[in-house]
């Protein structure tokens, strides 16, 4: 057994997530810890609210609250739509808590006493009219080196490259859109990145085993050359800024540090939390010097997160001289767009989690974003391809073939696993073909290959109906009670290992495909196991009902009118 340590991008507290940030890092992270756990092994998985920063300031603002009050409600409001979507986290976190505060100003003192903080007197950007300081992505303007004329002053979204707000060309603030900008002396505190460049590039190095997508990202920036962080910004909602001692900082009063400091950090500062609720041990999954030596640790998030993952948190962690786990297994994923272009809430472009749920039950979803999300490259999300996956995969391949083995067995052997006759030659190839394909998906889910994965269990479950044809258990009865018995016996303990192979990603559906054979096992098959005969002989089952509705052309035409398709 192996203790697994996976940590998703924190989801930021403004508002509720859309379907992108749900595929692009929580549920994948959900669907690895599932298939780990149902492999025996200990896991842990912790993620938090991202709470900090302008937007939590400006969205309490708009609701006419103040910001520790907006951020208690925001926090349950994305707790339930992660309950709801399944997601397993053994720990659903706050970067507003105690704990990261302790920590976030902990690393601010070691790094300090490293040489790798130092006070600077910094040329920001001020907005006269919004009559405040701006942060880093509320100056928008065009990128200086590809000319994109959206580019927000901390990084450009179309080249990627991390910039400053006074990088920018013709600058204007997205907070109320005025131009009226000066800049203005203030002072900061700046972790000196170029100091430790040579460290983290042997770090980012050493992991030969990241994907490229994470692996190119993480050299890009080293290759165009570090460059020292801000890390402290003039706000009042966030984790003050203090001095050596613990006490208030000559010349820095009032300010905070900066968000994209403070949040990586939450991922050991939720490991605490957690701990403390349920009174566990903590340092043993982050110090090495504390028994975190055999731990794994798996990041997931979106692309445009793993410059911070990759240079600036690990130069954190690595500045810091202490003996803390730093990430294994970086996963990175492209963007889900919709129908090529972005979701867009104020345009009514795209799902958010609370409406897909309104819609549909999470396993749907879940599939779908599993199944055909943007691994690779970026992809579309279009309603006609979402009811095609769903009809085809769900209804067809899988719910079809659980739905007529067990009602057949109810009508024709009594409800029971039925006795009688020998497993021959069609059942060996069966049983050959399935060890070839849950090999294969063992492999992918392995490897954190998400789509090739889900392709091999529906790969699993065609084999089943690819079976069921041949071996016609209804029309064997009218002539050979006991070769019909064959293959309704192999049929039922097909269910119970589709059960078992669909887990990790239908998390509501599989417990429900196993009681209708008897069964509660949900582990991952092990690849020696006699999976064709686990269910015992005259164990009782009863079908579910429907397991998956088909998705009909109205209801894709009623929801495109809703939430936009391929006309907007």
């Amino acid at each position: 057994m192996t203790r697994i340590l996976i940590t998703s991008a924190l989801p930021y507290i403004n508002g509720i997530k859309h379907l992108g940030n749900l595929a692009g890092s929580m549920l994948p992270a959900d669907v690895w810890a599932r298939f780990k756990r149902a492999e025996g092994h200990d896991v842990l998985y912790i993620c938090a609210t991202d709470e900090h920063g302008t937007p939590a300031e400006l969205a309490a603002a708009a609701a006419g609250q103040d910001v520790q009050t907006y951020c208690d409600e925001q926090h349950q409001v994305q707790k339930k739509a992660a309950d709801a979507f399944g997601l397993s986290f053994d720990w659903f976190g706050r970067s507003s808590g105690p704990q990261n505060r302790f920590l976030t100003q902990h690393f601010a003192k070691v790094l300090e006493e490293n040489g790798l903080i130092e006070e600077r007197v910094d040329r920001m950007i001020y907005s006269i009219d919004d009559g405040r300081f701006l942060p880093d992505r509320y100056v928008e303007g065009t990128c200086p080196h590809c000319k994109f004329e959206k580019a927000r002053g901390d990084q450009c979204d179309n080249c990627g490259r991390l910039l400053d707000p006074t990088d920018l060309i013709d600058p204007y603030s997205s907070v109320s859109g005025s131009r009226n900008l000066e800049v203005r002396d203030t002072r900061h505190l700046y972790l000196l990145q170029t100091k430790i460049e040579p460290q983290i590039r042997d770090w980012v190095n050493s992991k030969t085993d990241w994907q490229p997508l994470a692996k190119s990202i993480a050299n890009k920036h080293l290759d165009e050359g570090l460059i020292d962080r801000g890390i402290t910004r003039d706000l009042s909602w966030g984790v003050p800024v203090v001095g050596p001692d613990g006490g208030s900082r000559p010349g820095m009063e009032g300010k905070v540090f900066y968000v994209w400091f403070d949040a990586p950090i939450e991922y050991i500062a939720a490991t605490q939390e957690w701990a403390e609720a349920n009174g566990k041990t903590w340092k043993d999954w982050w110090r090495l010097d504390e028994g975190a030596e055999d731990v794994r640790y798996v990041q997931f998030m979106g692309k445009d997160n793993v410059a911070f993952h990759t240079v600036s948190f690990p130069a954190t962690i690595i500045g810091s001289g202490e003996p803390w786990k730093t990430v294994d297994q970086l996963k990175a994923f492209n963007w889900l767009n919709w129908y090529g272009g972005k979701f867009s809430t104020s345009m009514k472009r795209g799902v958010f989690m609370d409406q897909a749920l309104e819609l549909l039950p999470a396993d749907y979803w879940r599939w779908y974003l599993t199944a055909y999300g943007p691994e690779h490259s970026d992809a579309a999300f279009t309603w006609e391809q979402f009811q095609s996956a769903i009809n085809k995969d769900l209804a067809d391949v899988l719910g079809n073939f659980v739905n007529r083995i067990v009602k057949f067995t109810e009508s024709k052997f009594d409800g029971v696993v039925p006795e009688g006759g020998v497993a021959g030659e069609v059942e060996a190839k069966l049983e050959a073909d399935l060890r070839t394909v849950i090999a294969e998906a063992t492999e992918h889910f392995e490897a954190m290959e998400f789509r090739k994965a889900a392709a091999a269990v529906r790969g699993a479950w065609a084999l089943g109906n690819e079976y069921l044809q041949f071996a016609a258990p209804w029309t064997a009865l009218k002539t050979d009670r006991d070769q019909s018995a064959v293959g309704v016996r192999t049929g039922l303990n097909l269910v119970a290992l589709f059960a078992r192979l669909a887990a990790p990603i239908l998390t509501a559906s599989a417990p429900k495909i196993a009681e209708s054979v008897g069964s509660t096992d949900l582990s991952w098959p092990k690849a020696d196991e006699d999976f064709l005969n686990v269910l015992p002989i005259g164990q009782k089952v009863e079908a579910q009902g429907v397991l998956f509705n088909k998705i009909d052309d109205t209801m894709v035409a009623e929801w495109s009118e809703r939430f936009g398709g391929a006309e907007n």
